[in-house]
């Protein structure tokens, strides 16, 4: 029997740091254990971020050296970018004609833009783009024409993977029954990455450490994490500190349960745990970060990757598509 199908997806919108491994790479990438596993590159949807094609262009890139360098094996996986996937595009048009715009309405990235641009007495579509407000019906395409059965999120994201089971709902109600129902799969053990500043790591703040920075940026990097002026001989709760709860994502349990009983006993001082901290990260990402190099240097290899990703996509999707093509009644 066909193993059921895993869809994930990373937006090429910048520099690629320690919450999307922790949070995004690493457990997307165990998912091709139990599932028939896709990935992609979302550059489509990175549009409504980046203006720059030079950066879109470079950050995709990036993003493909990084999942291979964390060890993805293109053969065994079905690995693309999303703007080789002509089907993508006309999917979305036949699904946003049976889509309400009360279902886009109430998707939380219009919303939260809408209500940031009403507190500060702005019109509340002011700087929205169309990308935004039809961003999840994008997303539904990228789920449905795979026939999608779980897609990997965070808790913030499952309502995008709710959308896409509404949208294949109704077209499945007007039309024939052509759309697999996919499912959120939120990882309970997947946990909110502190950034440097105590947010949530996140690019648009600034307070990433990047995986694959060279050794004196990311030492850099952590040794700006905000802490606070306590001495070095006073106990402190680790499980209210920024510093240890980034270390204990990354380092192994008895590491993490020395360093806890460190604070509990005030034997070290933020600098000692910064630089714990620094050597954990070397040691996690020191190696793979040549690798990453070496995919980065040759971008003919990458095309290539990506291509023939592209074609095993394009086969797994051509029977949905033909199917919707069908349903509405284009030519056959």
């Amino acid at each position: 029997m066909d193993r059921k199908i895993s869809l994930s997806g990373i937006k090429p919108d910048g520099t690629v740091h320690l919450g999307n491994y922790l949070g995004m790479i690493r457990p997307a990438l165990a998912l091709a254990e139990e599932y028939q596993a896709l990935y992609f590159i979302a550059d489509a949807h990175a549009l409504n971020q980046v203006h720059k094609g030079e950066d879109l262009n470079r950050w995709t890139y990036e993003v493909a050296a990084v999942w291979l360098a964390f060890g993805m094996d293109p053969q065994q996986v079905v690995f693309f970018r999303q703007s080789d996937i002509p089907e993508i595009f006309e999917l979305t048009v036949i699904l946003a004609a049976s889509t309400s715009k009360g279902l886009m309405n109430r998707a939380h990235a219009y919303k939260d833009a809408t209500e940031k641009n009403l507190s500060a007495g702005r019109d509340p579509d002011a700087g929205i783009n169309m990308g935004l407000y039809t961003y999840p019906i994008l997303m539904a395409a990228d789920i449905l024409l795979y026939g999608s059965h779980v897609v990997p999120v965070g808790k913030d994201q499952v309502q995008h993977v709710e959308i896409a089971a509404d949208i294949a709902g109704t077209f499945n109600h007007l039309y024939d029954e052509t759309f697999v129902i996919p499912e959120a799969l939120v990882r309970p053990e997947v946990a909110i990455v502190p950034g440097l500043d105590g947010r949530k790591m996140s690019k648009s703040y600034d307070n990433v450490i990047p995986v694959f920075a060279p050794a004196d940026e990311i030492r850099k990097r952590v040794m700006n994490i905000v802490t606070d002026s306590r001495p070095k001989e006073e106990p402190k709760d680790p499980d209210t500190d920024i510093l240890f709860n980034i270390y204990r994502l990354i380092a192994i349990t008895d590491e993490t349960e020395f360093m806890r009983d460190m604070y509990l006993r005030g034997r070290f001082g933020y600098g000692e745990v910064k630089q714990a901290l620094f050597e954990v990260l070397e040691r996690t990402f020191g190696e793979k970060r040549k690798l990453y190099d070496s995919y980065l240097r040759d971008r003919k290899q990458l095309d290539l990757i990506l291509q023939e990703g592209a074609q095993k996509a394009r086969a797994i999707g051509n029977s949905i598509i033909t199917k919707a093509r069908q349903a509405v009644g284009f030519r056959r």
